[in-house]
């Protein structure tokens, strides 16, 4: 066994010379906003979950009963639904995921992997919340509020009409849009925070 003398001690590399390793201390406050980011997106995306989950158990299973028979099932469903009713559950929770939704794009905006996800996400949400506003509340306000006391049979069977398709095509599309980026948003957030 050889004995090392301070003549054959290998020279110590200066500090500017040895590699650099990206650790991040746990008090460092990029773990923090990046857990943060983290536990926003997944609020995001599960509530989002949620309402796309109470919009296919609608068109399944309320919108068929609902919009049977234009203008009668139309007064039947207003019966079913007196005490509580989507207008008392959409605009609550639509609001949240819109703050949820801003909230994660802030967070997430330095994570380029992430934040295009989050941004076509929010902007889909908020496409079907305004298409909500602007075309199914006025027909809602037709077929269960002014109903055959202001207009005619042939109308509001048009507007029931309406709305269904429109049903489809807006507010299922803009929603499976809106849960698929902040799922997979989600899932770039994750994996940003454990690779680093």
């Amino acid at each position: 066994m050889t004995k090392r003398t301070p003549d054959t001690a290998p020279a110590a590399q200066p500090a500017s010379s040895r590699p650099r390793t990206a650790r991040i201390h746990p008090a460092d406050p990029r773990t923090g906003r990046q857990r943060l980011a983290q536990a926003l997106t997944f609020a995001y995306a599960w509530v989002l979950m949620i309402l796309l989950g109470a919009i296919v158990l609608e068109t399944f299973m309320v919108y068929p009963n609902v919009f049977a028979d234009p203008p009668e099932s139309l007064e039947l469903g207003m019966e079913f639904l007196a005490v509580t009713g989507p207008s008392d559950f959409f605009p609550p929770l639509g609001l949240a995921t819109w703050v949820l939704g801003a909230a994660a794009l802030v967070l997430t905006w330095r994570e380029r992997q992430a934040r295009w996800w989050i941004l076509v996400s929010l902007v889909a949400i908020l496409g079907e919340g305004l298409a909500s506003i602007a075309y199914f509340w006025p027909r809602n306000e037709i077929m269960f509020v002014e109903g055959l006391a202001v207009h005619s049979h042939e109308y509001l069977v048009q507007v029931a009409r309406e709305f269904e398709t429109w049903h489809w095509r807006s507010r299922m599309g803009f929603n499976v849009v809106a849960v698929v980026g902040a799922f997979v948003g989600f899932l770039r957030v994750y994996r940003l925070r454990w690779a680093s």
